[in-house]
């Protein structure tokens, strides 16, 4: 039986590994070192605002969080349509979060439901005390109109682009606009450091206090002593060789993500009732993920149909994200709309989109989705 053609699957150049061997041979395998220094500084340049490089995206979206002041009781305004990780750290700092639907031209947050809606609880003097922005599958948001939307109230703008490493708006790196961007290296991503993140931000100042809580809050001096609540949530020096590695040909990967996933759309364009996720027509979409919505009248099955018929040809694919607002989590969270969202939930599916996917496994995934719609 032909090997099993996973999702996303990490991509090595071969540069990672001496870039390891080096931390190794140095003896920096912690949290400090050379490698970290570096990749932090190379990223900065690459997001034009200083960085500090952490474990996780999670990570990074909590201390951000934090840096914007969101506290207990406060309100936290997100898309329901993303991945857990982008509202849980709300929850840890004892904030509620409400959920925005999204835009079908983009299928990120709709930036006039966030306007009519900061409008609205304007009057009612309750504000959110920070809107979080999510960059779904690499589209960018459509940054313009949701930071004007915002700017008026002074509501603080994060931007999560764990999904979006290479995306632009108009023609610069999200994670870039907002007050504080969050990134993601976790293994399915665009590049990886096998598990990893990076916050960004405006202030200098604010990345030394990230830095600072992600390192558990040690204050200055021979002694352990802390007069603040840190973490463990520093990156180690062996993964950021990794991502240095992979850093490298970022644009590399963009490009090959890009093309198979418009392989895709031309292969299947004259399957009715498969429709390819929108481009906006703003900014670069790196599809990270090749996304596409099933229509069952038009294609002749549904999209959970789809999926184990794939699963049965060796093929993994999964569901768009199941939107905040329908997860039984968040089933009491306060929300707007989220119509849309979970349209796109019950009929979008993803396929494998590695950048490593050679053409004969495309085919493969072609040939699959074809004689699923034909059985």
């Amino acid at each position: 039986m032909p090997e099993r053609i996973l999702l996303s699957v990490p991509h090595m150049e071969g540069h990672e590994r001496s870039f390891v061997e080096q931390a190794f041979e140095s003896n920096w395998l912690s949290t400090v070192g050379p490698h970290l220094e570096a990749f932090e500084q190379e990223f900065a340049r690459l997001a034009g605002a200083p960085a500090v490089a952490l474990s996780s995206g999670t990570a990074a979206i909590h201390l951000g969080l934090r840096l914007l002041g969101v506290g207990p009781g406060d309100e936290i305004f997100a898309p329901t349509l993303t991945f857990v990780a982008s509202v849980n750290p709300v929850v840890y700092l004892g904030a509620r979060p409400v959920f925005i639907d999204s835009d079908p031209a983009t299928w990120n947050m709709d930036p006039q439901l966030l306007r009519e809606t900061l409008t609205e609880r304007a009057a009612r003097n309750r504000l959110p005390r920070a809107v979080v922005v999510v960059h779904l599958y690499g589209q960018p948001a459509d940054l313009g109109p949701i930071l004007d939307a915002c700017a008026p109230y002074d509501v603080p703008v994060l931007e999560d682009a764990a999904e979006a490493l290479g995306t632009q708006y108009q023609g610069r790196q999200v994670g870039s606009f907002g007050h504080v961007g969050t990134f993601s290296f976790n293994g399915n991503k665009i590049i990886t450091t096998t598990g990893g993140g990076m916050l960004v931000a405006r202030d200098a100042g604010w990345v030394c206090r990230a830095r600072f809580w992600a390192t558990q809050a040690r204050d200055p001096g021979i002694g352990y002593e802390h007069s603040d609540i840190g973490y463990n949530y520093r990156l180690s020096n062996v993964l950021a060789a990794i991502g240095r590695a992979q850093l490298q040909v970022l644009e590399k990967r963009v490009a090959q993500r890009r093309a198979i996933a418009f392989a895709y759309r031309d292969a299947l364009a004259d399957v009715d009732g498969l429709d390819f996720m929108p481009q906006a027509p703003y900014g670069r979409h790196t599809n990270w993920l090749s996304v596409f919505l099933v229509d069952e009248k038009r294609f002749g099955i549904d999209r959970d149909t789809l999926v184990r018929s794939l699963d049965e040809a060796g093929i993994e694919s999964r569901p768009v994200w199941k939107p905040m607002h329908l997860q039984s989590l968040y089933a009491s969270a306060d929300r707007v709309g989220g119509g849309v969202a979970a349209d796109l939930f019950r009929r979008g599916i993803c396929l494998p989109s590695s950048s490593s996917l050679g053409a004969d496994a495309q085919q493969r995934v072609i040939a699959a989705v074809r004689r699923a719609r034909d059985r």
